[in-house]
């Protein structure tokens, strides 16, 4: 009996320990999406980006060039939507996509470069 009642507490804590664990299936941390997605753009695709606060992309350094802004969850960018904050926007998972009416036809592909490492995280 005494043997259990000490396995008991050891067990308990390395359950405890492994639910906690980021390393297992990657973090859910906003920053470390918006980091994935920003070397994705960047380093893989070769478009001109840059970090701008907590929780946004700027593509290009134009001001009328798309953004990119991070929730926590696709619920709170979907709801941001509804709300009025994400108007003009494409939400992919957790990220609103802004994309400025004034676009021209040679950004397409860029979007489309961008649209595919958004999906990819």
């Amino acid at each position: 009996m005494k043997r259990s009642l000490v396995t008991l507490p050891l067990l308990l804590a390395a359950l405890a320990a492994g639910c906690g664990s980021s390393d297992a299936g990657g973090s859910d941390d906003d920053t470390d999406v918006r980091a994935g997605v920003f070397d994705c753009i960047t380093q893989d695709k070769g478009i001109d980006a840059r970090l701008d606060g907590e929780d946004t992309i700027l593509l290009a350094s134009d001001d009328k060039a798309p953004k990119i802004r991070f929730f926590l969850t696709a619920g709170e960018a979907e709801a941001a939507q509804f709300e009025g904050d994400g108007e003009g926007s494409e939400q992919i998972g957790a990220a609103l996509l802004f994309v400025r009416p004034e676009i021209r036809d040679d950004s397409e592909e860029m979007l489309e470069d961008v649209e595919k490492c958004l999906a990819d995280q």
